[in-house]
């Protein structure tokens, strides 16, 4: 109790652990012995594509929930802006910052109450992340992140796959939502025109499939052009997207793993596997979009807004609106604080070997002021994203492997902790507003839900929870030598993999539901695992 009491405490510690190495932050790997200027530039690029891509997902996202109010435009913009503060002034710049499938949801839920209560979107918003960043300064300064000690490993395993599942679940609804659009409409197409083609007057001698195609194609050009009907009623389209985006995670995961390959120069190697991530974008962008170019593809939308920073009108609201606004910021700020703290503990977890040290109360306290600014300019929230921190740390690190009785085994070495490459790839992206709406537009949707399928893939490499769910479908010969296995009785592995499995399963019920307010209360649903684990 004397240790939440004292206030500021962790905050002041923090600072006085980080200051003193802030200089080498900008210096290592660039002046010195130890250079590493050319996986600086690799983890650029991987960060640039890392960061851009899901902010163009989820701002689509967020366009298509809130009609327009928050868009792709603000959302790169928010991640332009709360990157770079976050890179320049945060005790642990290896922690990437996103905005994530769960704000999204919130972000849409808070749009229904709007509608329900005719209440002024931007001033709701505006007054629900003010409360949120309220409370995250109150838990920084009350140093509510050495509760995290009651987070062990388990929670962070469980939580790590959640994550991962609802980045296949988004790629998967939105592959769906194109062969509903495309391939069954198609059929609907296809059943008019053998009609059409079986009515027809043979006797006539006229050209039926030509009269009928081109009459298609005329009638489809004219719906283009009213604007009445935008649906390309082809079949190859879904065909088409399914492929671009199995393409992408295939591509993406070979080149990931090719550093283990004995093919070229290790150098090689681990630059394609650095920059696994673009390349397969790039790739399959330009399959979509140039030699499939006949082919009409779904694209994000793009609605230029004519002024970025307008203030919401927080005055509007009335004095019961900014109460039930607490309610929901104090919901909003559990999932904040329970992401960035255990997002931050995975970065910092000690097979990684960082040297420099943490700063979860003052990074907390970072985020919650980013946050502000972000709330009353209507832009999207941001806070610490998995695993592409993880995924950050991984791209800087120096690995070695091992072989033991026939298993290859990858272990960190060394990690260069910079904020150059965060700094610059929010730069990047905030460059990217001058490709909007071409060149961007020419990525298409479904290489963006591959995007989701390969990060959620490369994420669950090293979850040991996932190894022992993997473990029941193999023969006990198989099983790999790690000393828990060796150590512990099957009977308890299973035993303890199964309440993971359980845990993991409430979790997704209460995330995944289709009712919107019951995705609001699973960060209640995360603390509520804590007391399972002891």
């Amino acid at each position: 109790l004397h240790e939440f009491l004292n206030v500021g405490k962790g905050i002041s510690d923090d600072i006085a652990r980080r200051f003193p190495v802030y200089a080498l932050d900008f210096t290592d790997g660039v002046i010195g012995n130890n250079k590493a200027i050319g996986k600086y530039i690799t983890t650029m690029i991987f960060l640039y594509f890392a960061c851009l891509l899901p902010s163009i997902a989820f701002g689509s996202l967020n366009d298509e929930n809130t009609r327009g109010a928050i868009d792709v435009q603000k959302t790169i913009v928010g991640q332009c802006i709360g990157g770079l503060l976050y890179a320049l002034f945060s005790g642990q710049p290896l922690v990437v910052l996103l905005t994530t499938a769960p704000l999204a949801l919130y972000i849409n839920v808070i749009r229904g109450i709007c509608d329900d209560y005719n209440l002024d979107f931007s001033a709701f918003y505006a007054w629900i992340g003010l409360w949120n960043s309220f409370f995250l300064v109150m838990y920084s300064l009350f140093n509510f992140s050495l509760l995290m000690k009651l987070f062990k490993r388990s929670t962070e395993e469980i939580i790590a796959l959640f994550i991962s599942i609802t980045f296949v679940l988004d790629a998967f609804k939105g592959i769906i939502k194109v062969f509903k659009k495309y391939y069954y409409h198609g059929r609907t197409g296809d059943s008019y025109l053998e009609k059409a083609r079986a009515n027809a007057i043979p006797s006539l001698g006229i050209n039926t499939t030509f009269l009928m195609n081109s009459s298609v194609s005329r009638s489809m050009s004219l719906e283009n052009q009213t604007g009445t009907h935008d649906v390309h009623y082809g079949r190859e389209t879904a065909v088409l997207s399914l492929m671009l985006m199995l393409g992408t995670l295939w591509l993406g995961h070979t080149l990931y793993q090719f550093k283990k390959s004995p093919y070229l120069h290790a150098r090689v190697r681990e630059i394609l596997s650095d920059c696994a991530l673009p390349i397969s974008v790039l790739t399959f962008s330009v399959v979509g979009s140039y030699i499939f170019k006949e082919i009409e593809m779904s694209k994000f939308n793009y609605n230029p807004s004519e002024s970025l920073f307008v203030l919401a009108p927080v005055q509007s609201l009335s004095i019961g609106s900014v109460m039930s606004a607490m309610g929901l910021g104090f919901l909003l700020s559990m999932l904040f604080f329970i992401e960035q703290n255990i997002v931050a503990s995975l970065t910092n977890a000690p097979e990684n070997r960082l040297v420099k040290g943490t700063a979860y109360h003052w990074d907390l306290l970072l985020v919650a002021l980013i946050n502000t600014g972000l709330s009353v300019f209507g832009l999207p929230w941001i806070h610490a994203a998995f695993p592409h921190s993880p995924m950050h740390v991984r791209a800087l690190a120096y690995v070695e492997e091992r072989v033991e009785n026939g298993h290859i085994y990858e272990t960190i070495v060394s990690v260069k902790e910079t904020r150059l490459t965060s700094l610059v790839a929010n730069f990047l992206v905030g460059l990217s507003l001058l490709l909007l709406p071409f060149p961007l537009q020419w990525i298409p949707k479904p290489v963006l839900y591959g995007l989701f399928l390969y990060i959620a893939l490369t994420s669950i490499d090293g979850n040991q929870l996932f190894e022992r769910v993997a473990l029941l479908l193999k023969e006990q010969t198989a099983y790999p030598p790690t000393h828990y296995i060796r150590r512990v009785p099957q009977r308890k592995i299973h035993y303890f993999t199964g309440l993971q499995v359980l845990q993991l399963l409430i979790l997704c019920g209460f995330g995944m539901s289709p009712l919107p307010y019951m995705k609001m209360i699973f960060p209640l649903i995360m603390i509520g695992m804590i007391p399972i684990r002891y």
